[in-house]
Formats: structure tokens, C-alpha cells, sequence
């Protein structure tokens, strides 16, 4: 009886000796196949701290890039996947997407930039472009007292960026059916969309996409904030006004906007106005901690939307140049 005691707990550990290689060997899988929490543990350990420093030194002398590179990452998922396809830059024979009017506003290509020639210099031909837009948008949210996350990485860059397929992109002027059907098409759900559109608790929108509210009665839309956004407006389209009281902080003041009726742009507002929306919208904004757990999984789910794996994508060696 000693001795069959003795096999089994030999047979035990040596099986969980060989699960505990395979975890090693194989890396931490994540969602989709080949992209893992540790891909660069051996091919370039300090990729992630690279990133990091390099986003934390540029939100110190500018902490409004916080809300652009994820704004950045957002707009790179959405058109062609998560292929770095938005860093790449219009030529003579073809106009990329940062081309497009919905991504003119864009900032924090130069941090991109910045990450990527050091990442070159460590590690050359081995980081995608791809993979530091996520990396950094994570980043950029931590550094605003948002939620910290991992996130798998592997992604390819991609070799495709047109103008044209920016009208995948959802439009300020969206109602809530045009944004869960936008969301939809992406796999997301009603819920994951106004998680991620809680991302507008950092940054800015500008008069042009909001101006339309104010020519044209707008129920949903505070009569003192109106005369806000309207103040604004009068120095011209280009005017920004921040999404909620805390623009460069990370928090759920967003939502309690939303329920003032004192979001920005007519696509926020519609998210508490209609009845399908407006539980989660209050729920968020009663319940920041809730808010900080659904965002950062659906951040996570949105880095996997369509990624370029093996042969069907590459490392740029120039984030705004295909190889």
C-alpha cells in the first residue's frame, strides 16, 4: 500500500513537471493562437520597458498623449485589424488612412517612433509596430490612474493602408443601434461598446464634431452645457473641449456626464438616453471599479480584432513604411 502511495505521487509530480514544461515551452496563449503574454521573454526581454519609458517620458512633457495613443490604437483595430496600418504614411501612389478626415486629429506618431528605434537598436527586426501601439495605449492608461492590464503580444504589422477603409471607423453623429452594429460587426457586445467608450474620460473633441448639436435642438443636451460647448465653438472648428472635468485623469467622470447630459458628442449622450444603454452608462458611473474591470477585458479582446499572424503580416523595420 506504501509502495502504490508512493507511485502515484511520483506519477503526480512528474505530470505536473511535464504540464509545467509545456506552459514554459509553449508560453502563456492567450484568445488568439500564436500571440502569448510572454512573446518577447526571449527574443527581446526588455521590449515592454522600452515601451513604457519611453510612453512615461513623453505623457511628463505632454500628458494630453495619453488620450491620443489610445485614440491611436482604437483607430488602428478598427479599419484593418490591429496591423499598425495607421502609423503608415501616404505616398504619391497611394493615401493611407491617417489620411482620411476621421484620422487627421491623430497624435503620437513620434512616440511610436521613438519606441521603435530603440526597440530596433536592442532587439532588430523583432518588435512590430503593431505591438507597440497596443503596448503604449495600455500604457498611456496606467500613467492616467486607469486600470493596469497584460496583454498578449505577437501581432504582425500589416502591408495594406487606404483611405477607404477608414469608413469602418464609427461616426461622432452615431446613434446607439449605428454603434452596436459598428461594435457588432468587430464581435463586440452592447456592453464591451460603451465600456470601451469610456475611453472619452481622457482627451478632447473638437468643435466640428459636435457643432451639429447646437444648431439643432437637442433635448438630451443641458441647456448650461450647451452654452459651454457654444463658447467653445466660437473660436472656430478646430476648438477642443474636454469629454468631462478630468480630461488627463482615467476615472469614470465620463459617465456621470453622461447622466447630467453633459456629454460632448451626440454618439456619448445617446448611450444613457436610450433605454437599451442607459444601465450600463449608470452603472459605471456609480461603480468606477466595474467600469476599470469591463474596460481593461474589452481592451484586451479589442487588441485581438483581426491581427496579422506569420506570413500574413511582417516587422516593419520603419513603422511608417511597409519593408
Amino acid at each position: 500500500m506504501v509502495l502504490n502511495l508512493v507511485k502515484m505521487i511520483t506519477m503526480a509530480n512528474m505530470l505536473s513537471m511535464f504540464i509545467l514544461m509545456e506552459v514554459v515551452a509553449g508560453g502563456f496563449r492567450f484568445g488568439v493562437d500564436g500571440l502569448r503574454m510572454d512573446y518577447y521573454i526571449m527574443s527581446c526581454p526588455f521590449a515592454e520597458s522600452i515601451v513604457k519609458n519611453t510612453v512615461n517620458r513623453a505623457l511628463q512633457d505632454d500628458p494630453t498623449l495619453a488620450a491620443a495613443l489610445v485614440r491611436m490604437h482604437f483607430h488602428d483595430c478598427f479599419i484593418e485589424g490591429c496591423d499598425g496600418s495607421i502609423l503608415i504614411d501616404s505616398t504619391k501612389d497611394n493615401t493611407a488612412e491617417k489620411d482620411s478626415p476621421g484620422n487627421l486629429s491623430l497624435r503620437g506618431y513620434e512616440v511610436i517612433d521613438d519606441a521603435k528605434e530603440q526597440l530596433e537598436d536592442q532587439c532588430p527586426g523583432i518588435v512590430s509596430c503593431a505591438d507597440i501601439v497596443a503596448i503604449a495605449a495600455r500604457d498611456a492608461i496606467f500613467w492616467s490612474e486607469g486600470p493596469v492590464y497584460d496583454l498578449p503580444k505577437g501581432r504582425k504589422d500589416g502591408r495594406r493602408s487606404k483611405i477607404e477603409d477608414t469608413i469602418n471607423l464609427p461616426f461622432p453623429t452615431f446613434n446607439t443601434s449605428e454603434l452596436i452594429s459598428a461594435f457588432g460587426k468587430r464581435g463586440f457586445t452592447a456592453q464591451e461598446m460603451v465600456a470601451l467608450s469610456g475611453a472619452h474620460t481622457l482627451g478632447v473633441a473638437r468643435c466640428s464634431s459636435f457643432k451639429n448639436r447646437l444648431s439643432n435642438a437637442d433635448a438630451n443636451l443641458d441647456s448650461e452645457f450647451a452654452k459651454t460647448l457654444s463658447k467653445t465653438c466660437s473660436a472656430g472648428d478646430n476648438a477642443e473641449q474636454p469629454f468631462d472635468a478630468t480630461q488627463n485623469t482615467f476615472d469614470n467622470f465620463y459617465f456621470n456626464a453622461l447622466i447630467r447630459k453633459s456629454g460632448v458628442l451626440f454618439s456619448d449622450q445617446v448611450l444613457y438616453t436610450t433605454p437599451r444603454t442607459r444601465n450600463i452608462v449608470y452603472g459605471y458611473a456609480m461603480n468606477q471599479a466595474m467600469f476599470f474591470f469591463d474596460f481593461q477585458q474589452a481592451m484586451v479582446k479589442m487588441g485581438k480584432v483581426d491581427v496579422k499572424e506569420g506570413s500574413n503580416g511582417e516587422v516593419r523595420q520603419n513603422c511608417r513604411k511597409i519593408n
